[in-house]
C-alpha cells in the first residue's frame, strides 16, 4: 500500500523539518483544549525529529477562520499544551501572516532539537486554495517536509500538497500507520470481513458502499441512511430522514450485494420518536410498523442482537458512522452496542474517524479497538479506494 517515503527515509540531522500536523482540536469558550488526542497523536513524529537533532517547525490549521486572523482560533493554546506533553518549550511564532520576516528570524535562530509552531495556516485564504505563493513562503522555512496530518490528507491545501511539491518529502508515523492499517485491512483482510456503515446520508457513503461490496463478506447499514433503503423497499418511514433522489441507487446497491453474495443487514426494528429531541415520546417498533407521524432515531433491540451476532463472527471489522442520534441519551443504545460488540470481538477492529470515533471515546471503548482513525473525511476516502491528494504529493520511495 505504501510506496511513499516515510520519515525514516530522510536524513534529518541539523535540517529544518517542516511538519504538517493536525492540531484541529476542540476548545471551550475560555480557549481550554477539551480533547488533546490529535496533539498526542503527533508526538511520535515530533519526538523522533527532536531525538534525531532536527530543527522542528510545526504547522496546522484550527477551525475555519476563513482566511482572516481570529484570536479565538489561534494555535497559542496548542503551543502551551504541546510544551507540557514534550516537556520542553515550544516556541510559538505568533504572526497573523503565518510567515513573515519576524517568523523567518525566529526560525533562523533555531538550534538542533528546537520546536517552533507557526500560527493557524487558515489565517491565510490562500491555504485552502493551495495558493502557490503561500506554499513557497512556507517551504522557504524548511529543508524537508513531513506530512503527519492524516485528517487533512483528503484536501489539497498549500500546507500539505503545495509544500510537498517544493521540498523533499515523507509521511510521518501517524499517516504511515493510518494508511498501512486501513490499507492492509482492505487489501488483505482476515475473513469474514464486515463493514458497518451509519450516519445520516447515503450520498456521503455511495463510493464507500460500492468499493466495499467488492471486498467484504457482509455489510451492516444503520443510522439515518437506513431509511432511504427502507423507503426503496416501499416501507412507511414516517417523518424519518430520507434522500428521495437516492431510492433507485439504494435498490441497485441491494441488488449488487445480492449478486456478489454479500450479506446486507438493515435494522429489523427501530426506536421511533415524536420529535427530534431527547425528551420526547419514543417507542420501539418493527420496521414495517413505523407510524406516519414519527421518525426513526436509533436501532431497536432485535437489530442490536442481529448486528452483535454478525460482529462476533467477523475477523476484520471496519466501522464508519453512528447507528442513531447518539448525541441524545435516549437514542445512543444502538451506537454504543456496536462499540461494545467490537470491543469484545476477536477481530481486527478499525473505527473510521469522525462521529464513530467520538462515540467510541464517549462509551469508553477506545482502548479496546485495534485502530481509531484521526481523520473522518480522509478515512472515508481510503474506504472509497480514492487516492488522497496529501499522500499522492509525497515523494515515492
Amino acid at each position: 500500500m505504501l510506496n511513499k517515503k516515510t520519515i525514516k527515509d530522510l536524513d534529518v540531522k541539523g535540517k529544518r523539518v517542516l511538519v504538517r500536523c493536525d492540531f484541529n482540536v476542540p476548545m471551550d469558550e475560555e480557549l481550554n483544549i477539551t480533547d488533546d488526542r490529535r496533539i498526542r497523536s503527533s508526538l511520535p513524529t515530533i519526538n523522533y525529529l527532536i531525538e534525531n537533532n532536527a530543527k522542528v517547525i510545526l504547522m496546522s490549521h484550527l477551525g475555519r477562520p476563513k482566511g482572516e486572523p481570529n484570536p479565538k482560533l489561534s494555535l497559542e493554546p496548542v503551543a502551551k499544551r504541546l510544551s507540557e506533553l514534550l516537556n520542553k518549550e515550544v516556541i510559538f511564532a505568533k504572526d497573523d501572516k503565518v510567515v513573515s520576516d519576524k517568523v523567518r528570524d525566529i526560525v533562523s535562530k533555531m538550534e538542533e532539537g528546537d520546536v517552533v509552531l507557526l500560527e493557524n495556516t487558515r489565517y491565510r485564504k490562500e491555504e485552502t486554495k493551495n495558493g502557490e505563493d503561500f506554499a513557497k513562503e512556507l517551504a522557504s522555512l524548511g529543508d524537508l517536509f513531513v506530512n503527519d496530518a492524516f485528517g487533512t490528507c483528503h484536501r489539497a491545501h498549500a500546507s500539505n500538497v503545495g509544500v510537498a511539491n517544493l521540498l523533499p518529502s515523507a509521511v510521518g508515523f501517524l499517516v504511515e500507520k493510518e494508511i498501512t492499517v486501513m490499507g492492509n485491512a482492505l487489501e488483505n483482510p482476515e475473513r469474514p470481513f464486515l463493514a458497518i456503515l451509519g450516519g445520516a446520508k447515503v450520498s456521503d457513503k455511495i463510493g464507500v458502499i460500492e468499493n466495499l461490496l467488492n471486498k467484504v463478506d457482509s455489510i451492516i447499514i444503520g443510522g439515518g441512511m437506513a431509511y432511504t433503503f427502507f423507503k426503496a423497499q416501499d416501507y412507511e418511514i414516517g417523518t424519518s430522514i430520507v434522500e428521495d433522489d437516492k431510492l433507485e441507487l439504494a435498490r441497485e446497491l441491494m441488488k449488487k450485494a445480492e449478486e456478489k453474495g454479500v450479506k446486507l443487514l438493515l435494522p429489523v426494528d427501530i426506536v421511533v420518536a415524536a420529535e427530534f429531541k431527547n425528551d420526547t415520546e419514543f417507542k420501539t417498533v418493527p420496521i414495517d410498523k413505523i407510524p406516519e407521524d414519527m421518525m426513526g432515531m436509533d436501532a431497536g433491540e432485535e437489530s442490536i442482537k442481529a448486528f452483535t451476532q454478525e460482529i462476533k463472527k467477523a475477523k476484520t471489522i471496519v466501522w464508519n458512522g453512528p447507528m442513531g442520534v447518539f448525541e441524545m441519551d435516549n437514542f445512543k443504545k444502538g451506537t454504543e452496542a456496536i462499540a461494545k460488540a467490537m470491543a469484545e470481538a476477536d477481530a481486527l477492529t478499525i473505527v473510521g474517524g469522525g462521529d464513530s470515533a467520538s462515540a467510541v471515546e464517549k462509551a469508553g471503548y477506545a482502548k479496546d479497538m485495534t485502530h481509531i482513525s484521526t481523520g473522518g473525511g480522509a478515512s472515508l476516502g481510503l474506504l472509497e479506494g480514492k487516492v488522497l491528494p496529501g499522500i499522492a504529493a509525497i515523494d515515492d520511495k
